[in-house]
């Protein structure tokens, strides 16, 4: 898929419910996170990052660049470059903004807001080694592919809820990531 064949799909759909129905229990923190998308010989691929193995939370997972509004972001957008700029070191020159998708309550405790960009030509990436592990890029096509979801249904608090796995290569993709990427490749489908 090309940046020109993702803008038709994407600004042509809504996606008006995700996947993604656990609700939680208690206040959540506001948090954003941005998908970047970056075209390589015509065709797009995602920017993923690992997290450092150090964390308290989410240690090691495979996650957007992101993070947790702060009182000074001006908004959703402005918390997803600024957290993508310190995480992998994007200039925000480079980013442009597409759009976003629908919030997602994550089980330790913030409401995500995923939004969307293409990033405009290669990244010299700066990693933050307190964060992250890692940065790598996977096609948009494994993702768009079903045959790469896989959903598996725990019970939590009493209620049936699927946590979402799409694997690549030696990658674990799973949780509030994949089930974006999910409702992403739904939106585009």
């Amino acid at each position: 898929m090309t940046k020109h064949d993702f803008l038709q799909k994407f600004q042509l759909s809504i996606l008006n419910d995700s996947l993604h129905q656990y609700q939680h229990h208690t206040t959540l923190k506001p948090a954003a996170v941005l998908i970047a998308l970056i075209e390589e010989n015509k065709q797009l691929s995602v920017v993923l990052t690992k997290r450092a193995s150090h964390l308290k939370h989410h240690p090691g997972q495979i996650s957007f660049p992101g993070g947790k509004m702060e009182d000074f972001d001006a908004g959703f957008v402005s918390a997803a470059i600024r957290e993508a700029e310190e995480e992998i070191g994007l200039n925000s020159d480079n980013i442009n903004i597409v759009g976003q998708l629908l919030p997602y309550e994550t089980i330790s405790g913030y409401v995500v807001t995923p939004i969307i960009a293409f990033i405009d030509k290669k990244q010299n990436y700066v990693i933050d080694e307190n964060e992250v592990a890692e940065i790598f890029h996977v096609p948009l096509q494994h993702f768009l592919n079903v045959s790469n979801h896989y959903t598996v249904t725990i019970e939590r608090h009493r209620k049936p809820f699927s946590i979402h796995f799409m694997p690549f290569e030696h990658h674990n993709i799973w949780g509030a990531t994949a089930v974006m990427l999910k409702d992403l490749a739904i939106q585009l489908s």
